[in-house]
């Protein structure tokens, strides 16, 4: 009996080695972040990514920078309401010749692209890479834009309800005006019972009315900010074009109440 005593020692010994084995590597999972994410104790950086330092976006409509591309330039505005993207347009696009069609055919599929995906991450159309370029260069300038307002206690603020770009703006299209040389529709942001911003969403396009139209729309846009009514003059050289912007301006108005 006193012989196994050694022995029983030793066989306890290795057995009680063996236990803190096993016991060490029993615990060693739950040290692992990536075991404990699992286990529903979130690490911080875990706990932040679902927001990812995104800004919320301000409700109303922004205008993006015109980007410039080889065969023009693109230039996209935002409606936004309740901090998502509601509606997506190119108010400026490539035009003329060959461009038409491939406008045509783009602009709407981007159109519907940015607001499925809330961003700028969208898929270029084929046979349209640079117009596509362009559109994702102005559509992020003007989530930009719409982030910044969106910001915490800056005007346009989703919720806030104050200033410029608050859920109080809103946009108004008038009925598209018929001239001799094609139809002119005018779209006008209205806010605090003012308009802030107006723009032609159609022009007389194609020869040399691409010139005109260039040249006297920017002009006629500025006017209907400034006169705060469809009392402006037209512009010299333009006067179909002109007189079609008041006519469509007008008909906006009326639909916002004057």
């Amino acid at each position: 009996m006193r012989k196994s005593h050694p022995v029983r020692r030793a066989v306890l010994a290795t057995a009680a080695t063996v236990s803190g084995i096993v016991l060490l590597l029993s615990l060693k999972p739950a040290s692992d972040p990536g075991s404990a994410a699992a286990g529903g104790a979130v690490p911080p950086a875990a706990a932040q990514s679902p927001q990812g330092g995104a800004q919320p976006i301000g409700n109303g409509t922004v205008t993006g920078d015109a980007a410039q591309t080889q065969y023009g330039a693109v230039q996209v505005r935002l409606t936004v309401s309740g901090g998502k993207i509601t509606e997506a347009e190119a108010v400026r696009a490539p035009r003329g010749g060959q461009s038409d069609r491939i406008t045509s055919d783009a602009v709407p599929r981007l159109n519907q692209a940015a607001v499925a995906a809330q961003s700028a991450e969208i898929d270029a159309v084929s046979g349209a890479t640079y117009t596509s370029a362009g559109y994702r260069q102005s559509l992020q300038s003007a989530l930009d834009k719409a982030r910044a307002a969106g910001s915490a206690g800056a005007p346009g603020a989703a919720g806030s309800g104050q200033g410029p770009g608050s859920a109080r703006a809103r946009t108004v299209t008038g009925d598209a005006a018929q001239t001799q040389y094609g139809p002119v529709q005018v779209r006008i942001t209205v806010d605090g019972g003012k308009i802030t911003e107006a723009e032609a969403v159609r022009a007389p396009r194609g020869g040399q009315s691409d010139r005109i139209t260039s040249d006297a729309v920017p002009r006629l846009n500025q006017a209907a900010v400034a006169a705060q009514s469809a009392e402006i003059d037209a512009v010299s050289g333009a006067t179909y074009t002109s007189a079609g912007y008041r006519q469509s301006l007008q008909s906006a108005l009326d639909r916002a109440g004057g």
